[in-house]
């Protein structure tokens, strides 16, 4: 009796899943008639015209080849923006997990512009390695900024970045004992609740410190002073990825929140001027900066990509006639190849100098001046490992900062997503469901890994040349591929003037 039920129940399921099967199959079917009968009609597209539904599979390949290259076919070095290998390190030190590998290197030391650090044949011993020296920025300020780290966080606005990786950031460099700069966006309780020291960045827009019509607020400005955690001011003139385009936040990531805080309009894109429509000239930009000093009594300095490079050397006429006060505190140098969530690739790809090119012009020039010791330079773009850090120091920069290293310390899988708020980690969206896989307190920690683990590794390479810290690397302690298959060193490519005009203190 029991076997005859059951067969009748199985008689039955077979046949709801045939007739479920044969239905599915009629969908398919028809989905596929459609879809032929829409392809062949429509004009836009070439491909799908001449192969209805096949030509589809081109788009989906497309798509798609982005992720497989990255997972399968491109070999550890040969990527970019960043590399496997490179993002392995990223990832391997915010977990701080030992970064020791076996069997030899695969970097290939035979490409032009390769760096190499050359050793010392006495390196420095641990027990005579010496801290970080400490570094003020803004000395003759009413508060002046002092730090012994090398390695901070670049800038990032709430809006590009999500919530949870802005607390993350900020908790992770409070405990780092590093700088985050607030980006462009305007300062949000969340970059003030993790502790962290931070470079409040003025954009174009002048997001936080405006007023109605977008002129800077001096009110504003003294409100965001008043905050102890915020320790420097920075005029954004341009970023690495668009140098002659202001910050772009499509509309779909203004919310109702980030439009409060920018004080702009909720789901309309937040589009910032290509430059700051007060600052036309070099003295503009100087009287800017006294103008911030003045009312926050805090360091203040300027961001920019350096392309025509002769204005170098009309900045600096200028503060040698105005004198000190009027000097910068600080030069953020980007480089061309900086990133961002977005921007138009004309500009991403052609526009400006790389670092490698113009860390050495900003440094050279400020040393004929007389300036050096006047204005610190900080050096942002694409340095993410510590041969990048040690090359910058080498050259003479006296800060680093990243963005996209930090990005990595947080998960980010370079999905290259920014700006769809689709991103799957959780960093640039504003989607709730995928902001859930972000714990800000433990990427927190994962931040701090990143950046000690960078300055010990920077302070590897440091050792290895015979000093004993970091800020001690000279331009003679590395070198470089050229062309030929051999190198040079950075001191005879980049060879360091004496200072041609009296210094400004003289």
């Amino acid at each position: 009796m029991f076997e005859s039920e059951f067969s009748k129940f199985l008689t039955a399921s077979l046949d709801l899943m045939s007739t479920v099967f044969i239905f599915m199959v009629g969908l398919a079917v028809l989905a596929v008639i459609v879809l032929f009968i829409i392809d062949i009609s429509q004009s836009k597209q070439a491909i799908r015209r001449n192969y209805p539904v096949i030509g589809r599979f081109r788009y989906l390949f497309e798509t798609l080849g982005e992720f497989f290259r990255q997972y399968f076919f491109a070999m550890d070095r040969e990527e970019l923006p960043f590399n496997r290998s490179q993002r392995s390190w990223a990832y391997r030190a915010a977990k701080d997990i030992n970064n020791n590998a076996a069997f030899g290197s695969t970097r290939d030391l035979r490409p032009t512009g390769t760096v190499m650090f050359v050793n010392c044949p006495f390196p420095t011993l641990e027990v005579d390695a010496a801290p970080t020296g400490s570094v003020t920025l803004g000395s003759h300020c009413r508060i002046p900024y002092t730090t012994d780290k090398l390695f901070h966080i670049s800038g990032m606005s709430f809006g590009a970045l999500s919530k949870p990786a802005v607390r993350a950031l900020s908790m992770g460099a409070a405990k780092a004992g590093c700088w985050m700069n607030t980006g462009e966006g305007g300062l949000t309780p969340y970059h003030l609740e993790g502790g962290a020291d931070l470079v409040f960045q003025i954009g174009t827009a002048k997001y936080g410190v405006r007023d109605s019509e977008g002129n800077l607020d001096d009110e504003k400005l003294k409100s965001v002073a008043a905050h102890d955690k915020v320790k420097m001011f920075e005029i954004k003139l341009s970023q690495g990825a668009k140098p002659g385009k202001g910050g772009i936040l499509p509309a779909l990531k203004v919310t109702d929140e980030i439009a409060k805080i920018r004080g702009i309009a909720a789901q309309q894109a937040s589009i910032s001027p290509n430059r700051h429509p007060d600052i036309n000239s070099v003295d503009d930009l100087l009287d800017m900066i006294v103008r911030i000093r003045e009312v926050t009594g805090k360091p203040v300095g300027f961001k920019a990509v350096i392309g025509a490079y002769g204005w170098l050397d009309d900045l600096c006429k200028s503060i040698k006639q105005r004198g000190t006060e009027s000097a910068p505190d600080f030069i953020t140098v980007d480089s061309a190849d900086g990133g961002t969530g977005a921007a138009p690739v004309a500009l991403m790809d052609d526009v400006g100098l790389p670092v490698k090119e113009s860390l050495p012009r900003v440094i050279d020039a400020l040393t004929r001046y007389g300036l050096r010791d006047v204005i610190k330079v900080v050096c942002s773009g694409k340095l993410i490992t510590p041969t990048d850090v040690a090359w910058a120091l080498c050259i003479g920069a006296d800060f680093i900062t990243s963005a996209r290293g930090f990005m990595f310390s947080l998960g980010c899988i370079q999905a290259m997503h920014c700006d769809k708020d689709t991103c799957p980690t959780g960093i640039t969206t504003h989607n709730p469901r995928l902001q859930k896989g972000l714990n800000p307190y433990h990427k927190a920690v994962r931040v701090m890994n990143y950046q000690h683990n960078m300055e010990r590794e920077v302070g590897i390479i440091a050792h290895s040349c015979g000093v004993s810290e970091p800020r001690q690397l000279k331009r003679f302690h590395a070198r470089i591929v050229t062309d030929t298959g051999l190198s040079i060193g950075l001191d005879e490519l980049h060879p360091e003037p004496a200072t041609s005009v009296p210094s400004i203190n003289s």
